[in-house]
């Protein structure tokens, strides 16, 4: 990673949108960031280092801004891509799995041919709220034989608590041995107040939690 990348506070480049999509939500707009190349370079190097020499095997980008970041991520890591699409956009024969949303459903799904069982796969998102959206993908993952290495976010908004979503992938099994000692990668970490907040502290058992900023 060049100096320069390590110099630019990426915190910078996300702006704060008021009452978007609707009143009373503050929206992260990450478009500053993407406009700029010196930040987007920065920000995707940043995470892509947490997982040099972790073997990915290939990279799932969650629909739709995740397609933005995972592809120059697997690009730096040297592996393959692959799309999960909410339904009926794939062409190809697809698993797929529903979950829920504050009002409704949603449903995302994957090619059958997408991962091979035991294939080391890092999946990457621009956000992590709630958790589901990336929750549901690690489901399809997990369907299709994939051994999730790690999870991506460019933003997480923590007081939402998505992580809890994502606990039961670093237990234990009953015979103590791992389960899936997962890998995050997190570039932003927002709190309630918007504030940034920069942290490298271990979460579960040995899940690795990597900020693309300063740790400090």
């Amino acid at each position: 990673m060049s100096s320069t990348s390590e110099s630019i506070r990426l915190e910078d480049w996300v702006r704060d949108i008021p009452d978007f999509p609707q009143r009373g939500i503050l929206f992260k707009d990450i478009t500053p960031l993407l406009q700029d190349a010196a930040a987007f370079r920065a920000s995707m190097e940043r995470l892509a280092a947490h997982y040099a020499g972790a073997g990915i095997q290939t990279v799932v980008g969650v629909e739709s801004r995740g397609f933005i970041f995972g592809a120059p991520i697997a690009y730096l890591l040297n592996c393959g891509f692959v799309p999960v699409r909410k339904f009926g956009k794939l062409p190809h024969q697809t698993i797929s799995v529903e979950y829920a949303l504050e009002y409704g459903t949603n449903v995302v799904e994957i090619h059958k041919d997408a991962i091979r069982p035991g294939q080391r796969v890092l999946i990457v998102d621009d956000l992590l709220a709630t958790g589901g959206t990336v929750s549901a993908t690690m489901e399809l993952v997990e369907k299709l034989g994939g051994h999730i290495a790690g999870i991506a976010f460019l933003v997480e908004l923590a007081f939402l608590k998505g992580r809890n979503q994502l606990k039961g992938h670093d237990e234990r099994k009953g015979d103590g041995e791992m389960r899936h000692p997962v890998r995050f990668g997190i570039a932003h970490q927002f709190s309630q107040s918007s504030q940034v907040v920069f942290s490298s502290k271990e979460v579960g058992r040995r899940s690795s939690f990597c900020i693309a900023g300063k740790p400090r």
